[in-house]
């Protein structure tokens, strides 16, 4: 038995939102304010909770803004027409022949032996004669705002529904307890907000979060007829006979004196009674060993303690899973695990070490119990580190939560020879080198090392040079990947596509003729026919050489998808038509170079630099004699602003154009 499918109508961003689970591990990624942690809290609430913990806040914009105008609306609603007004989730849960059925043989509404879907609905709804009621109550009351009355009011007035619905048919159902609920599913969440400290405490270190949890791990073996607690316990009734005798002395003054002032001669004694979890709870504390030494927990830096605290909660949670401690109940039949956001307080490499263990230590405990598990997470380092077929993107699109499956990629690049092997290309890229890609807001495709070690001075460049523009959104403000793709940007077409993200391609222009042998080869723009560049071959196919180097540069933007991606190559400026960076730059910049022509070590054949008309085709190929040094000389040489030299035109329009929302 396993959860196929989840889906939520009208809570928070979770609008017509609907998400495909992996049998064992499926990791969630996504940016900022893509409502991975409104997937755990709704999960919760309708799982977990036993109480009614939804506020109205919960709702959609979108919802809330239409049951706030029913309610105003003076117009008397019939029930015929009466939308009810409600957020759901939907758990899509599949069995098999080999499933055990006794929790839910008397919720299959469909006797079809091929229907192997059970359908759990929850609701928080407000129902037609709940409405009624509620518009009425709001007339006569004092608060005048629908929207304060329902912050403070709704629950008097929604109510949670659990149902089992005939998947073939919504108006066949059965309303379910959550006694129910909680036989066929369990979820247990280890939330990012952990209470992980390292401040020091008192003497009584009261920030001893490992201490707290293994209090927490301990308790349900209190009543456990397991040796290791018989021990325990026999350990604790040795100690209270020893203590029992010291307290006779200690206390033997005041036992006395007890006796004396009572008129009927009672007496006292003063007894040592261990409660194992009570000496856990206030007197346990877990240390580390340090060379020999045994330090407190909380000298621990952040990311040990967080992930010992994980590795407690894990173990914590997979007892309760387990019913480890509860031998009058039973597992349930499916144990949803939500692990969010792991890696806070954690360097690179505690990432790569925990998502490597976790697979592992759920692999482990397969045997034992039905598990499935969902991890979301921020980082590129955790994701680098799993299975791609498993990955879950979740996208915002306009407020409203998209989830695409890394698996769906993989169709899109088709059966032929290049397009496997162009995902084959992608996949290791990605996982390689530039996972960064799936949490950027926007991304420059660079070509070389030249632009790699020049374009965050140029961003620089362009934001001071822009800081007074009314609207202007800083480019280094921004989260903005910088990926040296080399002549490979064509792979990652149809990834741009999929993720929708903004992102400007610098390339070049790459004119090549023809040397009279039928073989294409490098020379100047103005005795070019063609392009050799990859690049520009497929984003701007179709295109003649006439149409390259006079395109405007609205022409050089594209839509893709639901994006837009910019070419960004060398144009007409200064009268030089530059082929690549280099002699674009040379010529928009040459008094810059000859004034600190003895400090660039790159070039060679310097006198190349004073001829007159400067060739600057010839200095990009004949003076400059390694690219990435003379990249790096022209850092070297800059002032602090980089204010001495000027950036080419078709770099600063990407970027401008790049720095739009």
């Amino acid at each position: 038995m396993k959860i196929k499918t989840i889906e939520a109508k009208n809570y928070r961003l979770l609008n017509d939102f609907s998400l495909n689970l992996e049998d064992d591990l499926s990791l969630i990624i996504g940016k900022n304010n893509t409502g991975k942690t409104s997937l755990l809290r709704l999960l919760q609430k309708f799982l977990s909770s036993t109480t009614n913990s939804f506020y109205f806040d919960d709702f959609s914009i979108a919802c809330q803004k239409d049951i706030i105008e029913k309610i105003e609306n003076k117009e008397k609603i019939v029930k015929t027409k009466y939308n009810e007004q409600k957020l759901e989730l939907k758990v899509f849960i599949e069995r098999s022949d080999e499933d055990n059925l006794a929790n839910i043989s008397d919720l299959i509404l469909d006797l079809d032996s091929g229907n192997r879907i059970l359908l759990l609905s929850f609701e928080y709804a407000l129902d037609f004669e709940s409405f009624e009621k509620l518009k009425a109550d709001f007339k006569d009351n004092h608060i005048k705002n629908a929207c304060e009355f329902l912050h403070k009011q709704h629950k008097a007035y929604f109510k949670i529904k659990r149902k089992v619905i005939d998947i073939n048919d919504e108006n066949n159902f059965l309303e379910i307890e959550d006694a129910k609920i909680q036989k066929i599913l369990n979820i247990q969440s280890i939330s990012a907000k952990r209470d992980v400290l390292n401040e020091e405490g008192d003497s009584l270190h009261n920030n001893r979060t490992l201490s707290k949890l293994s209090y927490r791990y301990f308790k349900p073996f209190e009543n456990s007829q397991a040796p290791h607690v018989i021990d325990l316990q026999k350990e604790l009734i040795k100690a209270d006979g020893s203590l029992t005798k010291s307290y006779a002395n200690i206390f033997s003054q005041v036992t006395k004196d007890v006796e004396r002032f009572s008129y009927n001669g009672s007496k006292i004694s003063v007894k040592s009674n261990f409660q194992e979890v009570n000496l856990l709870k206030e007197n346990t504390s877990v240390v580390y060993d340090e060379k020999g030494f045994e330090l407190p927990e909380d000298y621990n830096g952040l990311g040990y303690l967080n992930l010992f605290a994980m590795i407690f909660e894990l173990h914590i949670i997979f007892d309760e899973f387990k019913k480890t401690h509860l031998e009058s109940e039973q597992q349930a039949d499916i144990n949803l695990l939500f692990i969010e956001e792991p890696e806070a307080h954690t360097h690179p490499q505690m990432q790569y070490v925990f998502i490597r263990n976790i697979r592992q230590f759920l692999s482990e405990n397969k045997g034992e119990l039905n598990l499935q598990t969902i991890i979301t997470t921020h980082s590129a380092h955790i994701t680098s580190q799993s299975d791609f077929s498993k990955i879950k993107y979740f996208l915002n699109k306009d407020g409203r939560i998209e989830v695409k499956n890394l698996s769906n990629l993989e169709s899109n690049y088709g059966e032929s020879a290049e397009g496997k092997a162009n995902y084959k290309f992608l996949k290791q890229y990605l996982t390689l080198h530039k996972a960064e890609l799936f949490f950027s807001d926007k991304i420059i495709f660079i070509e070389g090392d030249t632009e790699r070690i020049l374009l965050p001075a140029m961003m620089k460049k362009v934001d001071k040079d822009n800081a007074n523009v009314n609207g202007y959104v800083p480019l280094l403000s921004q989260k903005i990947s910088i990926v040296d793709v080399g002549a490979h940007s064509k792979v990652f077409d149809k990834l741009l596509k999929f993720l929708e993200i903004k992102t400007l391609i610098i390339t070049d222009l790459d004119s090549v003729k023809d040397n009279g042998n039928g073989k294409m080869v490098a020379c100047p723009v103005q005795e070019g026919i063609n392009t050799s560049n990859s690049s520009i071959k497929h984003f701007l196919q179709g295109k003649s050489w006439t149409d390259l180097i006079n395109l405007p540069d609205s022409d050089r933007v594209m839509s893709h998808g639901d994006t837009e991606i910019h070419i960004a190559y060398q144009t007409r400026e200064n009268n030089y038509h530059a082929r690549s960076f280099e002699d674009a730059f040379a010529s928009l910049n040459l008094t810059y170079i000859k004034n600190n022509k003895n400090n660039f070590d790159s070039l060679k054949s310097k006198n190349e630099l004073d001829i007159v008309p400067p060739d600057y085709y010839k200095i990009a190929n004949s003076c400059i004699e390694k690219k990435t040094e003379f990249a790096a000389d022209i850092l070297y040489n800059s002032s602090e602003d980089f204010s001495d030299w000027k950036i080419p035109s078709y770099i600063n329009k990407g970027l401008l154009w790049l720095s739009k929302i």
